[in-house]
């Protein structure tokens, strides 16, 4: 049985894909997410980075008796309240439309850094 191995990426390798991944949703979803110029999502993925780093698992133990009773599905809230807050740290040229939009942008997100890891994992592994 093969087990399947995700690649963890260097911290700066994370900035530099979710900078890639805000300018994509934000042209992709102009009605959702507005980002001001690259040095606003370079900072905004940046600030992102330190929140999954600090904030994140501390929003996880807070909310884990309704991550359990959700079957985990709790935890793409807990992602868009992070890309929430890092809108509202960021400040005007980084915002979004609702918080529905900040839990859309936050799940296409996890989706997208899930395949391109599972992507490169498989590269390393050949």
């Amino acid at each position: 049985m093969k087990t399947v191995t995700f690649k963890n990426f260097s911290f700066w390798q994370r900035i530099i894909i979710n900078t890639v991944m805000l300018l994509a949703m934000a042209g992709l979803f102009r009605n959702g997410l507005y980002i001001k110029n690259i040095w606003t999502a370079i900072l905004a993925a940046v600030i992102l980075g330190i929140l999954n780093a600090l904030v994140k698992p501390f929003l996880q133990l807070l909310a884990l008796p309704l991550t359990i009773l959700s079957f985990g599905l709790f935890g793409l809230v807990i992602n868009g309240v992070v890309l929430w807050l890092t809108a509202w740290v960021v400040g005007d040229g980084f915002r979004f439309a609702s918080f529905g939009w900040a839990m859309f942008i936050a799940i296409v997100m996890s989706v997208v850094n899930m395949i391109i890891s599972s992507y490169f994992s498989k590269n390393d592994n050949q």
